[in-house]
């Protein structure tokens, strides 16, 4: 591994496919809010015929026109598609489908065409396919990261009006911004991206490397700049990984090592991302869970109006079966909130018949607040998980409007008697 930083051409490859990397993680980051993850896809089909129709104006292979022509092409699939989907009934799955298919049959074509031509120096065109990171030289890399920089730039000083179309262009247009002028530049910076990254990633790998860092980012977060930066680190990382895994094993190519690296980053994001992982949503599955029927056994206990209960009767009551019941009393011993005072009959401590009540007297103040909708308050329903989250105002007026359902010395057995009427 040593020998790969001793290595010239292997410190530009190592140098393109970083500066590729963090350019498609910040631009990918928009291209996904804005709910384009497939137009890297069809950009990068897109960018094959005018590779070759440079190829064959010009004669040479020279990367600056050839990305030019791959530019231009691209552009023209993205307005077609803007129209198609503008002027017909055509629904945008399938002007996608529609687009890519046809712009990058037409290069398949040219390309198969120059393949059987006389051209003598057509060799490697097919390499933008699957892309050849190892072909890349220093003038390749100078100019890769050169206009990887300027997209950069570019995004962040339209930092502001591209982040006000990826969330509400429709309030930015009514603020007189062009919010259509907008959405083409951002197609032109997605267009030169997706570009710039052919040559070492290819048609097929680039749309991979321009969504998922921006979609692995998004787990870890909740602000656009804080994902913006998360996503450039990631495809940073995952061009790394990739390069210094494709020199140690020398017969892998570099462009699916990268796609690799950073699918491994999105799956371990998806598993364990703090807040929008599925282990973190799980595990808060099971708090909810827990919650509920804690929530569930106290109003129970609460409306036998006994500190001391049957197994039997607290089950009848809650709904919850014996076992469910078993297993919180478990819980519960443990700590000393719940006592058992003979065979299947527990107390509650002190504590916990308080808390029992609170519960149940929550609960009615909650059904009160849903009931009416005039409750002057700052405070949000979603905030108050006890009895002591109510303010004493809000409290007051609650209080009040349950007094006028339910007489002060009927409001333990309130759930009782509803039962019973219901039954």
């Amino acid at each position: 591994m040593l020998e790969l930083f001793r290595d010239a051409n292997a410190l530009w490859v190592l140098a393109g496919t970083t500066l590729l990397g963090i350019s498609s993680g910040v631009l990918g980051s928009f291209a996904f809010l804005r709910k384009r993850g497939l137009m890297g896809d069809v950009l990068a089909h897109a960018a094959l015929p005018g590779i070759c129709l440079a190829f064959l104006f010009t004669g040479s292979k020279n990367p600056l026109w050839l990305l030019i022509g791959a530019t231009l092409t691209g552009l023209l699939a993205s307005l077609f598609l803007s129209w198609i989907t503008r002027f017909s009934k055509i629904k945008e799955d399938t002007a996608l489908g529609l687009v890519l298919s046809t712009f990058f049959g037409f290069g398949i074509v040219l390309l198969t065409q120059i393949q059987h031509s006389d051209f003598g120096n057509q060799a490697g065109l097919d390499k933008f396919l699957f892309g050849q990171s190892a072909s890349l030289v220093g003038a390749d890399v100078v100019m890769m990261g050169s206009i990887a920089l300027v997209l950069i730039l570019l995004a962040s000083l339209f930092f502001k009006e591209l982040k006000l179309l990826c969330f509400d262009a429709n309030y930015g247009k009514s603020l007189g911004f062009p919010m259509v002028g907008l959405d083409f530049f951002l197609m032109l910076l997605l267009v030169v991206a997706v570009v710039i990254g052919l040559q070492a990633a290819g048609v097929v790998l680039m749309a991979s490397l321009l969504i998922t860092p921006a979609a692995t980012a998004r787990y870890w977060t909740e602000r656009l700049d804080h994902m913006i930066l998360i996503s450039a680190c990631l495809g940073a990382l995952s061009g790394l990984v990739g390069t210094i895994l494709s020199s140690v094993a020398t017969k892998l190519s570099t462009g699916p090592l990268i796609v690799l690296a950073v699918t491994l980053l999105f799956f371990v994001s998806m598993l364990c991302a703090p807040k929008r992982g599925l282990i973190a949503k799980w595990l808060r599955l099971i708090q909810t869970r827990q919650k509920v029927r804690q929530e569930q056994i106290y109003v129970a206990w609460n409306q036998l109006g006994n500190q001391t209960v049957t197994l039997t009767a607290l089950s009848n009551q809650s709904n919850l079966s014996p076992a469910q019941i078993r297993r919180w009393i478990k819980q519960q011993k443990r700590g000393g909130q719940v006592m058992e005072s003979a065979q299947d009959t527990f107390t509650l401590s002190n504590a916990s018949w308080k808390k029992a009540n609170d519960t149940a007297l929550l609960r009615l103040y909650m059904e009160m607040w849903h009931m009416y909708e005039d409750i002057e308050t700052d405070c949000s329903i979603q905030d108050i998980e006890q009895l002591s989250d109510l303010p004493e105002s809000l409290r007051s007026q609650l209080q009040s409007y349950l007094q006028k359902h339910i007489p002060e010395e009927d409001q333990t057995n309130y759930y009782v008697t509803r039962k019973a009427g219901m039954e």
